[in-house]
Parts: C-alpha cells; structure tokens; sequence
C-alpha cells in the first residue's frame, strides 16, 4: 500500500507506474535515472501540495495500484 511517508526509492521499486503519474503532477522522483531521496509527502510539499492533495495523490496512486494487481 502507498502512503505519504513512503520513500520515493521504495515508491518507484515497487510501483513504477508511478513515475508517470507523479511526473504529470510535476513531482520529481526520478534526477539521472536514480530515484530521488525522501518521502512523497516530502516531494510534494516542496512543491507545494497542501495534505489534502497529497492525500488525493495518495489514493489515486492506490486505485491505479488496486487496478494493476
């Protein structure tokens, strides 16, 4: 299960589909091939989400993972 304080390393290892959809919300987790450090509620505050919408982020990533499986 996907959650705010989920590393982004750990994010993209485990569910690399989510690199496009962060990518579309201009939420950076792949510089050089490498993931980026931090969580995704990190990355998403630096670029300015408030919690509501990480929280949306969150159970939209889900659902595409729910989707997958």
């Amino acid at each position: 299960m996907i959650t705010a304080d989920i590393e982004i390393e750990d994010l993209v290892r485990q569910y690399p589909f989510t690199v496009r959809y962060l990518m579309e919300k201009g939420i950076r987790c792949i510089a050089c091939g490498e993931p980026v450090w931090g969580s995704l509620r990190d990355a998403a505050t630096e670029k300015g989400y408030d919690a509501n919408q990480l929280a949306q982020f969150v159970n939209e990533m889900n659902t595409l993972a729910e989707a997958r499986s």
